[in-house]
C-alpha cells in the first residue's frame, strides 16, 4: 500500500526545503491522485510554509526556571510594564542567519558598552496582548498584524526580516510555558514586548550585521486608569512625511518624550500631536492613534503621510465602528475643524486607541488658550467600543472577525 510522506528536500522547485513524495509499490488510487494533482501552488506552498514553520520550532531550545517568581506577585491590580514573566525568547542574527534560538529564564543582557544600538538607535518593538477566557484558555489578540508591523518597521531601519515561524511559534512556546501568569481581572492582561535591536560591537554609521531579537512577557493592568487631559503640541513634532512614523521604532518615543514632559509641567497628561509644516493638522495622541465622533462621523486621521502608526486596536475600532452603523473617514483633520465641531456642539467624543491604551477617554482637549471639556459619564461611543473589545478577547463574544489567536 502507497503512502505519502514529507521530508526536507535542499533544491526543491517549490519550497526550499520540502517536497511531497510517494513511497512504496502500489499506485495511489485515483481519487488520491486527482486530489494531489489538483493541488494549486498556493495551497502546496501554505503547506510547506506550516511545516517547515514546525521544523523550525523544533529548534527552540528551551531552558525552564527552577523556582516560579509568580508565587511572589499578586496580579491584582497589577501596574502597567513593572513585573516579567518567568522567561523569555532570545535569538541571534549572524552570518546573513538567525541562530540559536532560546527560552530560557528571564535575566540580564551582556552586551559591549560599544554595541550599536546604543549609539545609533537601530531598534524596533511591538507591542501585542494574550487574555484569558472563563476557561482558562489563552489567546492571543491579533498576533499575525503585530507580526507583519513589526517587519515594516525592520524594512524601514535597514534590519533583517523576522521569519513568522520565529516570531510566531517562538511567541507562543513562551506564552504556554509562562501562561499562568496571565490575569483574568477585567482590564488585565499579558503584555507581550518582541524587540530587535542592532548588536555590532563598533563605532560606525552604518547597518550592523548582527542583531538580537527578544520576546518578554508582563502581566499588567490598564495603561491608563482614568480618562485623559491632552495638550495639542504646536510647537515640537513627533513625525514627517518621509520620516519613520509609521515604523515603531524606539527614537519616535525617545524623541516624544520632552514634548510630553512639558506638557505635564501644566496639568496634562499627553500630547495631541500636529503635522510638521503647518501645525494644524492632528496625527496621534502620545502612544496611541486618535479618533472624534463628530455628528454621525467618526474621523481618524489617515495612513497616507507615512506619519502614523497602523495601529492594531485603530482597525479593529474602525471595523466596529462600522458595525455601529458610524460612517468612518480617514482623512486629514485639521485642529480648527475639531473646535469648529466643538463650538457647534456635534463633537461628541474624543478618544485613543492603542495595545497598551485599548480604548481611552479623553475628557478635555486643550489648544493656545481654546479648552473643550467633556462629560465623559454621557459618553456611549468609546465604552460600548470598550465593552466590545473586551467581550472579544476575554472570549465573552463571538470572534467573528478571527482576532483571537488560541495558544
Amino acid at each position: 500500500m502507497s503512502r505519502v510522506w514529507i521530508k526536507p528536500v535542499p533544491h526543491c522547485l517549490v519550497s526550499n526545503q520540502i517536497a511531497i513524495c510517494y513511497i512504496g509499490s502500489a499506485k495511489l488510487c485515483p481519487e488520491a491522485e486527482y486530489y494531489l494533482n489538483s493541488l494549486n501552488r498556493n495551497y502546496f506552498s501554505f503547506l510547506c510554509r506550516k511545516i517547515n514553520d514546525m521544523i523550525a520550532a523544533g529548534d527552540i531550545n528551551i531552558t525552564k526556571v527552577e523556582r516560579s517568581k509568580l508565587k511572589d506577585i499578586n496580579l491584582e491590580n497589577i501596574p502597567f510594564g513593572k513585573y516579567f514573566t518567568d522567561h523569555m525568547l532570545e535569538v541571534d542574527y549572524e552570518d546573513g542567519e538567525w541562530k540559536n534560538a532560546e527560552i530560557k529564564p528571564y535575566q540580564p543582557l551582556l552586551l559591549e558598552p560599544s554595541v550599536a544600538a546604543l549609539h545609533y538607535g537601530q531598534a524596533i518593538f511591538e507591542g501585542v496582548k494574550a487574555y484569558k477566557n472563563a476557561n482558562g484558555e489563552a489567546h492571543i489578540f491579533r498576533p499575525l498584524d503585530n507580526f507583519k508591523r513589526f517587519n515594516i518597521s525592520a524594512e524601514r531601519m535597514q534590519m533583517p526580516q523576522v521569519p513568522e515561524e520565529i516570531f510566531m511559534e517562538g511567541m507562543r512556546m513562551l506564552i504556554n510555558l509562562d501562561k499562568n501568569w496571565i490575569p483574568q481581572q477585567e482590564d488585565h492582561s499579558l503584555y507581550i514586548r518582541p524587540f530587535m535591536f542592532s548588536c555590532d560591537e563598533m563605532i560606525g554609521v552604518r547597518p550592523s550585521e548582527k542583531y538580537k531579537f527578544l520576546i518578554i512577557l508582563s502581566p499588567t493592568g490598564p495603561y491608563y486608569s482614568a480618562p485623559m487631559r491632552i495638550y495639542v503640541e504646536e510647537k515640537y513634532v513627533r513625525a514627517v512625511p518621509g520620516g519613520v512614523g509609521y515604523a515603531k521604532a524606539a527614537g519616535n518615543y525617545g524623541a516624544a518624550m520632552y514634548a510630553t514632559a512639558q506638557a505635564k509641567k501644566i496639568g496634562y497628561d499627553q500630547v495631541l500631536w500636529t503635522d510638521a509644516y503647518e501645525h494644524k493638522y492632528v496625527q496621534e495622541c502620545g502612544t496611541m492613534n486618535v479618533f472624534f465622533i463628530i455628528g454621525n462621523m467618526a474621523i481618524t486621521p489617515g495612513l497616507e503621510a507615512g506619519t502614523i502608526l497602523a495601529g492594531v486596536t485603530r482597525d479593529s475600532t474602525i471595523t466596529l465602528l462600522k458595525e455601529m452603523g458610524f460612517n468612518v473617514e480617514e482623512r486629514p483633520l485639521s485642529i480648527n475643524d475639531i473646535i469648529d465641531a466643538h463650538k457647534a456642539g456635534i463633537l461628541y467624543e474624543v478618544f485613543g486607541t492603542g495595545t497598551a491604551a485599548t480604548i481611552s477617554l479623553i475628557k478635555e482637549l486643550r489648544y493656545k488658550d481654546y479648552v473643550m471639556e467633556f462629560d465623559v459619564e454621557k459618553w456611549k461611543t468609546a465604552p460600548e467600543l470598550k465593552r466590545q473589545l473586551n467581550a472579544i478577547r476575554y472570549g465573552q463574544q463571538a470572534d467573528t472577525h478571527g482576532w483571537m489567536h488560541k495558544i
